[in-house]
This record gives C-alpha cells, structure tokens and sequence, in this order.
C-alpha cells in the first residue's frame, strides 16, 4: 500500500526512449504525466522535438504539450508554478505522476525548486546583447569558458539565452553562475524517484541519426519553413530549426543541414548525460529493460 505521494522523474538522453516508458509507466501505475521538455510546450513545434505522437497521447494523459504558443514569453519559473500546481491537484486522487523530459533545468525545477540569482545591472546583459549581434555566440561561449568552466560544460551551450544569463550573473557579481546554484532546496510534498535510460554511447547516437532522418522523411523541412518568417524568436533558435534556416539563407546544403542537426543533436545528449551523472539519486537502467522489471523497482522503494 502506497502512503506517500511520489514523483517518478524519467530521465537521459535524448533519443533513448524516455516518452515509450513515461506510457507504459503511467499506464503500470494507472496515473499521468507531465512533461519537462522546454521545446515540446510549443504548438508550432511537432515534427523537430519529436513530441509525443497523437498515439501517445491518447496512450496516457499528458499536460505541457503543446500548450504554449513560440510567441508566449513563457519560462522555467513559469512551469514550475505551473507543475507544481498541476500536482497538488493531480496528488489529491493520485499517489503517483509521471515527469519526463530532456531539459535538467526544468526537472530541477519541479523536483528542488529554482535557485534564486542577485540583482545585477541591466547595462551587462545589454552589453552581451550587443557582442552576440557583433561578434556572434562563440565569442560568449569562450567567455564563459574562462569565468565558469562549470556552467560551461553543463548548461545549454547553444542556447544565447542561457549563456547570457550565465555570464550576467557571473560578470555582475564576480563570482562563477554555477556558485549559486543548490544553495538551499524546497520542501516539497513528494518524493521523488529517478529513473534513468542510457545505452552504450554508439547506440544513443545512432539512435539521434536515425532520429533526424526519420524527422526529415515526417516533414521536419516543410514544419520549419513555416516557422522560417519567425526564425528570430527565442524557441526557435534550438537544434532542428536553426540548422535548417541556415539551408534556407542559401548559406549550406540541406545534406550538410541535416548533419549538422545529428552533430548538434549529438553534443546535446553528451551534455544531457553530463547533467545527470551529478545526480547520484538517478537509477540507471538498460534502454531495453522492460516495463515490468522497471515498475517493480520502483514499487520496492516506494516505503
């Protein structure tokens, strides 16, 4: 008999199953899952975050799919207001939900809460603003590098978002982004087990390959080419879209697009593993482990 409330956090990297279990979990569990892919939350965006099919989602009931717009101003702090909502409602006729995603951040978020950063003057993001537009994102990767080799190594690299925050906090406070985060955790109603997926690292990546060509063939081309015209937009500056705005800018070929997107793709599943190893609650499992053998794990350490 189950007498506390749990959280099943379902992580790896991407590619490696992660949605195929969230089912057949919520459905072992007979509950729902909420999802923590930041990209998935975008309506516009189906084909190149490979978001649960229509299938799926009748399968198990799902919340945070698609129920944003790319032009909502709509962040981590916001979800995690909104998961944590979701679930003291969810709790109250379920002992146990399913969360899953490929974003660490915003699993953090639901799980220990959000860090909070000090104030720092407006003028030092503007001024990074200005060095992407003139010298361009890699200039700000290297600079991160040298003040926090840590946020560096674990944070969305690609994303100027992120490594502008990083830096802001780094610059204005003079000490690294990383040196604030997990200072204090939140007390949450739940707790929370973490299941992990991972394969030895030729299979991930063949499965990420595998993965951009099969986007391809369902219309990933045709899907971007209608986001194209909003190309400057926050969400959209992710891996599968940007690559292929390059193609449409004349400035690539779509084959070299497309190989682009695996290798970015790829580096990105090496820093979603990267992120997790710090994680010593995570218990790994074989991406091939059956459903059964993974839920009876986790009702033995429902105690």
């Amino acid at each position: 008999m189950i007498s506390s409330k749990y959280l099943i956090a379902i992580v790896g990297p991407t590619a490696i199953g992660k949605t195929a279990l969230s089912i057949k979990l919520a459905q072992y569990f007979n509950t729902e899952i909420l999802s923590a892919d930041s990209r998935q939350f975008f309506k516009e965006m189906s084909i190149g975050t490979a978001a649960p099919t229509s299938e799926e989602l009748l399968a198990a009931k799902h919340h945070f799919i698609h129920h944003k717009s790319i032009t909502d101003d709509y962040n981590v702090g916001s979800f995690e207001q909104d998961a944590i909502t979701l679930l003291n409602e969810l709790y109250k006729t379920k002992n146990v939900v399913v969360l899953v995603g490929g974003s660490g951040l915003y699993v953090d978020a639901v799980v220990n809460g959000l860090d909070h950063f000090p104030k720092v003057d407006s003028s030092i993001r503007e001024a990074l603003n200005e060095t992407l537009k003139t010298k361009g994102l890699v200039s700000l990767q290297d600079q991160l590098r040298k003040l926090d080799l840590e946020s560096y190594n674990s944070i969305a690299i690609d994303n100027p978002h992120r490594v502008i925050r990083a830096l802001e906090i780094s610059i204005g406070t003079n000490k690294p982004y990383s040196s604030y985060l997990k200072q204090k955790k939140v007390e949450r109603q739940f707790k929370t087990i973490y299941i992990g997926l991972t394969a030895e690292r030729d299979i991930i990546y063949d499965r990420i390959n595998k993965r951009v060509e099969t986007m391809i063939s369902e219309g990933l081309l045709e899907e971007a080419k209608t986001l194209y015209p909003q190309k400057d937009l926050n969400a959209l500056n992710t891996v599968g879209y940007k690559e292929l705005f390059e193609y449409f800018e004349g400035n690539c070929s779509l084959d070299f697009a497309i190989s682009e997107i695996q290798k970015n793709t790829r580096r990105f599943a090496k820093r979603q593993l990267t992120w997790y190893r710090k994680n010593p609650n995570i218990h790994w499992f074989d991406y091939k482990t059956d459903v059964i053998e993974i839920g009876k794990y986790i009702k033995k350490l429902m105690v």
